[in-house]
């Protein structure tokens, strides 16, 4: 697995900044728990460090970003019940449970909306691409809730 590394300077402006903080910042289109996930993951040092994501930044720190290549998953449907409140060709509205994990991700790669929306609904939307089709919002596992799912751009 090959990695993509990014270095950082920290300057005066910035002392005294979580480095969680900082990276978001610094990081376009990363937000702020993803780079949580990366500092949890070892892949960020300072001074040669692994560091946490409370570590406060000091003058002249040297940040070390390392990320890895994306792991491609397949997503494949499942026949999971699921309550469709409303569908036509544009959208499918459906009613998510409590408990259903609404797209794949570590530790849920299979049992979730998204399973059960692409058996259920044949022709989904290439928008978010392949592990979050026609979901342009979402809600958490512990919440349940009314989504709409894009069928059509």
């Amino acid at each position: 697995m090959q990695t993509q590394s990014m270095n950082f300077i920290v300057d005066i402006d910035n002392v005294g900044k979580r480095i969680d903080v900082y990276l978001a910042e610094m990081i376009e289109n990363m937000s702020r728990s993803q780079i949580q996930k990366i500092i949890n993951n070892g892949n960020v040092t300072v001074n040669e460090k692994v560091v946490k994501n409370n570590y406060k930044l000091k003058e002249e720190d040297e940040i070390l970003l390392n990320l890895p290549e994306p792991v491609m998953l397949k997503v494949e449907p499942e026949d999971i019940p699921i309550n469709i409140l409303y569908e036509d060709d544009d959208i499918v509205v459906v009613n998510k449970p409590q408990g259903m994990v609404v797209h794949p991700a570590p530790g849920n790669y299979s049992g979730t909306l998204v399973n059960a929306l692409l058996y259920h609904c044949k022709n989904l939307s290439s928008i978010n691409g392949v592990i979050r089709p026609g979901i342009v919002h979402r809600i958490d596992k512990d919440t349940s809730g009314v989504l709409v799912v894009a069928k059509t751009i």
